[in-house]
Parts: C-alpha cells; structure tokens; sequence
C-alpha cells in the first residue's frame, strides 16, 4: 500500500495523480475530458480502457506491450515467448482499441532471448527499450510524421496470465521444456514441484550436458550427491540449481537436500 515510482515522481513535478476504482467511473470521464489531453500512454495496466474514455485524447491511448504484435496477445507476452521457446521477442507500441492488443501498430524493438533468460530478466530489458520506443513514439505523433499501420491478420498467438498450475513441473516432459517452464515462471508465479507431499519451488535448473544414458533417473527421481542433486525429465537429467521449501528461503538445491536429507532415489511429483 505505497505509491508506485510513477506516482512518486509526478507529487515530485506537482503533477495530478488520479486513482479511479474503476475505468467506467463517470466522475474519471469528466476529469480527462476537462484535462483534453493530447495523448495517452499506457504500459503493463491490467485493465480494459472502456470506448467512452478511447476517445478522449485527440491521439488515442498508445500501449507500450512487451511482445512483437500481433504475436503474444494478452496479460504474459515475455512469460510465453520463452515457454515456448521464442528465438527472438520485442516490445511494440500501437494505439488501444477495443480488441485485445489488436489496434494499430507505431513502432517495434527486437530483443533476443538468450539461453537463461527468466521471464524477470528478459522483462528488464524489455523495460529498458520499450521505455526508449515509448518516448519516440510520442514524439513522432506530436512532430506529426507518425502513422499507425494495421497488424497483419496472421500470426496472430494469445499470452493469457500464466497460473500457479501452469507453474507446476511436468518432469515426463523433455528437459528443455522443463527448463523453459522453470525460466517462464520466475519470478512469477514461480515454478514448483512436491516432494512427500510438501511443496518445493523450482527456481532454476540446468543441464549437465552429458544427454541421456543407460543410467539415467526416471522422470522426477532425484539422484543426490554432497555436491549436487540431479532429476530425471522425459529426457536427459537435469540439475535442480535453486529451490525453495515449503514456508522457507531461496537457497542452493545441495543444501536443501543435505539439510532436508533427501535420499537418493526419491521422488518428485
């Protein structure tokens, strides 16, 4: 219950900061209307803008939304870019309608998503360039030498929230799914597993390297060394990096086990 950085600094330059309960509050419609702004940008608000209010600034609302349109549609565009194993991602501005994420587009940055990106990290970045798109487009509307285009109507791909069962590890899936689920869930709503019935948070795994062999645990048994704790996946095996008991901290996956005295061989469901 404390202001955002956006509010903290507007009461620092004396501007107005409004906190409507509601987009569809008519006492809000009244206060845009008498500010008559010229346009209004929006980044990662989770609401709808209602038709009564897209029409107030003579330039629309412009959303900064962290996915090259018209892929990734939706509340968890950089979360489902990397579950699915995206190459590349970005961040677009285009002006709000009423579809989802559906209005015309004014400019775009790519982004690569490397090999560890969490969707934290590859967020941070995101907010980094997009913040620079977002200032270039309004500037381009104001000079006037900017026009929205279209989206095209192929490729087009949704992003719904992820949930906390969306979280949960499936160890018979292929280890670089595990590991893309594990990346696409932190910080949030953060990857997890149970063992004995208590849960476990899964906040980085990784792969050894070696690809499968005769010996190789079965899907979600661990094998445990004083140095390391390794599972079994669909696949090749994977090592647990980071875990986090049930009401417990972050901590390394080789000091939970030795002090959870994990046995080789259990597993994880």
């Amino acid at each position: 219950m404390s202001a955002s950085p956006v509010a903290v600094r507007a009461a620092e330059l004396g501007i107005e900061v409004l906190r409507p309960a509601s987009l569809k509050d008519t006492e809000l419609h009244e206060t845009l209307t008498a500010m008559a702004p010229d346009c209004c940008p929006v980044v990662a608000y989770g609401g709808l803008v209602p038709p009564t209010l897209l029409v107030v600034p003579e330039h629309g609302w412009v959303n900064l939304h962290f996915s090259l349109l018209p892929a990734w549609r939706g509340a968890a565009p950089v979360q489902h870019a990397i579950l699915h194993g995206d190459d590349v991602t970005g961040a677009t501005t285009f002006r709000l309608t009423e579809g989802l994420d559906s209005g015309p587009v004014f400019g775009s940055v790519t982004e690569a998503v490397r090999a560890g990106d969490t969707s934290g990290a590859l967020l941070d970045r995101l907010a980094d360039t997009g913040a620079e798109l977002l200032v270039q487009t309004l500037d381009g509307i104001e000079a006037g030498d900017l026009r929205a285009v279209e989206q095209p109507a192929e490729g087009v791909s949704l992003a719904p929230k992820l949930t906390v069962d969306d979280a949960r590890v499936r160890w018979t899936d292929p280890a670089f799914a595990v590991d893309r689920r594990v990346r696409a869930c932190t910080p949030d709503p953060g990857g997890w597993t149970t063992r004995a019935g208590d849960r476990l948070g899964v906040l980085a795994v990784a792969t050894n390297g070696a690809g499968t062999t005769g010996d190789d645990p079965a899907a979600g048994v661990l094998r445990v060394t004083k140095r390391s704790v390794m599972v079994g996946t669909g696949s090749d095996p994977l090592e647990l990096l980071r875990v986090r008991p049930a009401g417990g901290k972050e901590m390394d996956a080789a000091d939970w086990a030795r002090g959870a005295r994990v046995a080789d061989g259990e597993r994880l469901e």
